[in-house]
């Protein structure tokens, strides 16, 4: 019998990885242009850490997380709560008051597969901690639609306010008091989730529970003043830079950690998954996790997997990485001296290609063409008594020169812009 990957792991193949390379290589260029700088974080961290900062209440501590009981340790089930516990333990904030932060990697949760999402997925994080001005939200999202766009997906951004502590506790009693007359109507989740979460209950799927909540208040109307001089400033930014957006009161995100501003970018390509991208502040997460007093951090992250679906549904095309040089030994003293030309042209920072299986020149032009290599060097019998080998120019007319059996004259002889 096979063994197979397990349910909702997933092998990402060479072909497809050239997409993930791409991905990366976008929001790489993207976050340095606003000066983010990359951290890396380990996959298993205490149990305790996303307990106190999820919320113990949340589906992702009660269902999703694996955890190995017996440690008391978690495989991460996402980024930002140990993005904190590095910028506490390491004293970030010392070395840096405001620091910008990025992170790419799998996370894990164990909830039922589906179209673009697994059990193990990928996320590209990022974070600004040190600051609650208006203006780092309104950058924070201009990046995330920057990046986007530059990818070729179509997304709209909606918005909304989680508040803070001072004005949550007046609308969270005035949503207990409307969902409690709606009680009964609601699924197994929601009945659950109005004790322990009722904000929760705003951003569930099932389309009965939807239709409960179309009227239900709205947290925008229940702000402090500062919260709502906070998220207007966050509105005119938005507007002053040209993104688009819409409000949206029932987007409220599934981890306790959020408050004021919260944002998701959506699109219409990806069925029920239409979020590619989420996040907000969380102004209160490093003090609850032991750090100083007043740290406060926004951040979002993008799902991978989604963006590789929709690059995927738009046919993009993602060109290979050709080879510079492909030589083709012909004969056991051929492939030997290649063998040894080929080592040394590596060393010299060139990408060389060659079959080891004793092929013929016809076979291992093919192979040539096919890795779309630059140029070709033959070394046969002819070759090795002669001291020159045959290089020809796969990019124009195949136009061919012979060229000394040696590592510094083929050097010499292929363009200097192929050197990586």
């Amino acid at each position: 019998m096979k063994i197979k990957a397990l349910k909702g792991f997933k092998d990402i193949v060479p072909g497809e990885v050239l997409l993930w390379q791409y991905l990366e290589r976008v929001a790489r260029d993207v976050f340095d242009r606003f000066h983010f700088r990359e951290i890396r974080l380990p996959i298993l961290e205490e149990t305790e850490l996303f307990a106190r900062s999820i919320g113990e209440a949340t589906d992702i501590v009660e269902k999703e997380m694996y955890t190995f009981v017996d440690k008391q340790v978690t495989m991460r089930p996402e980024a930002t709560a140990s993005m904190v516990r590095a910028y506490i333990e390491h004293g970030l904030y010392v070395e840096k008051p405001v620091q910008r932060l990025f992170t790419i990697g799998p996370m894990f949760r164990h909830e039922r597969p589906q179209k673009g999402r697994l059990r193990q997925f990928h996320q590209m994080d990022v974070e600004v901690l040190g600051s609650e001005n208006p203006r780092v939200d309104v950058e924070l999202i201009a990046m995330g639609a920057m990046l986007l766009d530059e990818l070729g997906m179509q997304v709209s951004l909606e918005l909304n306010s989680l508040g803070c502590p001072a004005c949550r506790p007046g609308y969270r009693a005035e949503l207990i008091s409307y969902i409690d007359k709606r009680h009964d109507l609601l699924c197994s989740d929601c009945k659950r989730r109005s004790t322990t979460n009722p904000l929760r209950v705003l951003d569930c799927k099932v389309p009965s529970c939807r239709e409960q909540i179309v009227d239900a208040p709205s947290i925008l109307e229940y702000l402090c003043d500062q919260c709502k001089d906070h998220f207007g400033k966050v509105q005119a930014g938005l507007e002053q830079l040209g993104v688009p957006y819409r409000l949206n009161k029932f987007m409220v995100r599934g981890l306790d950690y959020y408050c004021r501003t919260t944002f998701e970018f959506i699109t219409a390509d990806l069925g029920s998954q239409a979020a590619v991208a989420a996040g907000g502040r969380y102004d209160g997460l490093v003090e609850i996790l032991g750090g100083p007093k007043n740290s406060p951090g926004i951040g979002f992250a993008i799902g991978m997997e989604r963006l590789v679906l929709l690059l995927q549904q738009q046919q993009a095309v993602i060109p290979e990485d050709e080879v510079d040089l492909y030589i083709a030994g012909i004969g056991e003293q051929g492939s030997r001296k290649g063998f040894e030309l080929a080592n040394a042209m590596r060393a010299r920072k060139f990408s060389v290609a060659m079959d080891h299986e004793g092929r013929s020149l016809k076979s291992q032009m093919k192979q040539a063409n096919k890795a779309g290599a630059r140029f070709v060097f033959i070394i046969g019998d002819a070759e090795l008594e002669s001291g020159k080998g045959i290089l020809r120019n796969m990019l124009g007319n195949e136009e061919q020169q012979e060229v000394l059996l040696s590592a510094a004259a083929l050097a010499d002889a292929l363009p200097e812009s192929l050197v990586s």
